[in-house]
């Protein structure tokens, strides 16, 4: 996999530090990583955006922003409001391939879910994906409403052709509810692809030297990590 797309079922969820998770243990490994962020919103030129805070956390990588606009909107909303050019699928390949031939692995990190707008057409993330013809990783929550939201992304992806890598939730809660501990063993089946981890809640805020030294106990084996479904599920039950 010289490429995977990173995205979410909603937003706020944990991409960033699930992506500077699989980053990290790539490195770990040995493997030379970039991140590329497409469109980044909600920040002012020179404020660290989610590509640099994915290096900050996972260590030395390539990060690399496409575009940028300040108000906290859909891209295509936030780049017509600013009267700047929109990000569009194609400048995302383009950017990854050339990423990929300089790198072992190329993560891509979405902006929200899978359908947000990149520009006036209706081009997404997901037309990015078949570009490339790369895995998506999808992002979810843990709580009461992630069923239905990763079974739409699930949806979604194979309707253009595009099969879901796996899930990892984004932020597994301390003390998890009912309701979490449920969708641990229901989302496999509500996305139709494994459950490949789960990032504790807070892990952004861990200093990088911890948060590197622990990604891999929090990924499955598809993402480099030792994180064992079965074994997880047990513990928390």
């Amino acid at each position: 996999m010289a490429v995977v797309v990173v995205t979410g079922t909603g937003t706020e969820i944990g991409k960033t530090v699930v992506t500077a998770a699989v980053a990290a243990t790539a490195l770990a490994a040995g493997r030379s990583v970039a991140v590329l962020k497409p469109a980044q919103t909600g920040l002012e030129p020179g404020e660290p955006g989610d590509a640099a805070e994915a290096a900050r956390l996972a260590g030395p990588l390539t990060a690399v922003e496409l575009a940028r606009f300040p108000e906290p909107l859909a891209p295509a909303t936030a780049a017509r409001r600013a009267g700047l050019a929109p990000v569009r699928p194609q400048d995302v390949a383009e950017a990854a391939e050339k990423l990929a031939a300089e790198h072992d692995l190329v993560l891509i990190e979405g902006a929200g879910g899978l359908l947000v707008r990149f520009d006036e057409s209706g081009s997404t993330l997901a037309d990015a994906a078949r570009l490339l013809r790369a895995p998506v990783l999808v992002v979810a929550p843990a709580g009461l409403g992630t069923l239905n939201s990763t079974a739409l992304t699930a949806e979604a992806l194979r309707a253009r052709e595009l099969e879901p890598l796996g899930v990892v939730v984004g932020s597994w809660p301390a003390v998890p509810d009912l309701a979490a501990r449920c969708n641990l063993a229901d989302l496999p089946s509500m996305a139709g692809a494994p459950l490949l981890g789960a990032v504790p809640a807070g892990a952004g805020a861990l200093a990088p030297a911890e948060f590197r030294a622990r990604a891999g106990s929090w990924l499955g084996a598809a993402l480099g990590g030792v994180w064992d479904a079965a074994a997880f599920a047990l513990r928390i039950a």
